[in-house]
């Protein structure tokens, strides 16, 4: 198996191909890819992106990366719509979980609620010639779930390239979040690298 160093220097390489941003050879489905990592290696991750980023971003290569770290985005959103505070009142009162089942309720991540506040934010940005990173999946865990995430964003948005860099093991199919936590749902993306 190839080194994470080695599968991180692959992502531009990959992504630099016309035929992956227009989804070529995929059948006409958007392509959406997980690049799994063992979690230890968050920060070396994180700084690769970073990496990729400002080099890609600073070019002339007619795309650009967009990252969407999750977990700030959440708390962005909280904290626009007034609620960050009442929140950090509530995990003091009435501990973690009732905290998480209330942002859950309130950003609209329940899988019966059509307004979902990260989708539509994401469906918000200048999303033309780029690929989205998705990242911060371990940091909103368990509140923003991936799959969740995914599975909304495979409905309406099927312009661009989408990556979750995700700190567990993705076997093809299931997702195992820290490499420990079985998610027991099925995921319509591609391995990256």
């Amino acid at each position: 198996m190839t080194g994470l160093d080695e599968r991180l220097n692959m992502i531009e390489k990959k992504i630099s191909e016309e035929s992956f941003r227009t989804n070529s050879g995929l059948g006409n489905e958007v392509g959406y890819y997980v690049f799994d990592y063992d979690p230890r290696q968050e920060l070396f991750v994180r700084n690769h992106i970073q990496y990729l980023k400002e080099k890609i971003n600073n070019s002339n290569r007619g795309f650009h990366i967009i990252e969407v770290d999750l977990f700030h985005l959440m708390c962005e959103i909280l904290e626009e719509e007034g609620y960050l505070e009442a929140f950090y009142e509530l995990e003091e009162n009435n501990g973690f979980f009732d905290t998480a089942e209330s942002i859950v309720e309130t950003l609209g991540l329940d899988e019966t609620n059509e307004l979902n506040l990260i989708i539509s934010r994401i469906l918000s940005m200048d999303l033309a010639d780029g690929v989205l990173f998705l990242t911060g999946i371990g940091k909103c865990h368990p509140i923003i779930a991936s799959h969740n995430i995914l599975n909304n964003l495979h409905q309406v948005l099927d312009t661009i390239p989408v990556i979750m860099f995700y700190p567990g093991a993705y076997s093809g199919q299931d997702l195992k979040l820290f490499g420990t936590m079985e998610s027991k749902n099925y995921y319509r993306a591609f391995r990256l690298v």
